[in-house]
């Protein structure tokens, strides 16, 4: 479980693909603090520690992530959004993120406001998913605010902090995105449904 509140930009410092498998290996000043076996959200997406050092750690990503996630367009040199595990007892800043993507997206417009910027994407939502207005969503592993929400597309307002300290600085039109919708919507919306 993840809060959305990015601690790091890590570094994607090598790739290895392995059958189906691909093996990331990310510079980041976590590295030290990380062990095997722990959870990392990486964009988003929650992946296991296989190997750690001083400088660097590895993960694994599976087929299925490759499949449903923007971990498969990652380059030698892309920054990655990235959490460590929620501590029990600790403050929820952002919200209750698992870090099991729903879906991808795709970033339709990047406004710059006077301090500030406006994101907008669109997202396929025949698969289900839905935002509301002042509702939680997860993008890239940041927690967020909807501020417009349509049908298949939503919007969020950035401020110069998040910009500068997540993968956000990146976005451009196209630029794919990780998903996840907020998990009590999910359940309400998935209840609705079975009536």
């Amino acid at each position: 479980m993840f809060t959305g509140i990015i601690e790091d930009l890590g570094i994607v410092k090598d790739l290895v693909k392995e059958n189906d498998n691909l093996h990331l290996t990310i510079q980041s000043v976590l590295g030290p603090e990380l062990k095997v076996d722990q959870s990392v959200s990486h964009n988003g997406v929650c992946l296991t520690v296989i190997a750690q050092t001083e400088a660097d750690y590895t993960v694994t990503a599976i087929k299925e992530t490759l499949e449903k996630t923007n971990i498969n367009t990652l380059k030698v040199g892309a920054t990655v959004n990235l959490e460590r595990g929620l501590k029990l007892g600790a403050r929820l800043d952002g919200h209750m993120v698992q870090g099991h993507v729903d879906q991808i997206g795709s970033c339709t417009a990047v406004e710059t406001k006077n301090g500030s910027w406006i994101y907008s994407f669109k997202y396929d939502a025949s698969v289900g998913n839905l935002t509301i207005e002042k509702g939680s969503i997860t993008v890239n592993g940041v927690s967020l605010t909807v501020v417009n929400s349509k049908d298949g597309e939503f919007s969020v307002a950035i401020i110069p902090y998040t910009y500068e300290h997540t993968n956000f600085n990146s976005f451009k039109v196209d630029t794919i995105v990780n998903l996840e919708f907020d998990v009590i919507g999910k359940y309400v919306a998935r209840l609705h449904a079975n009536r």
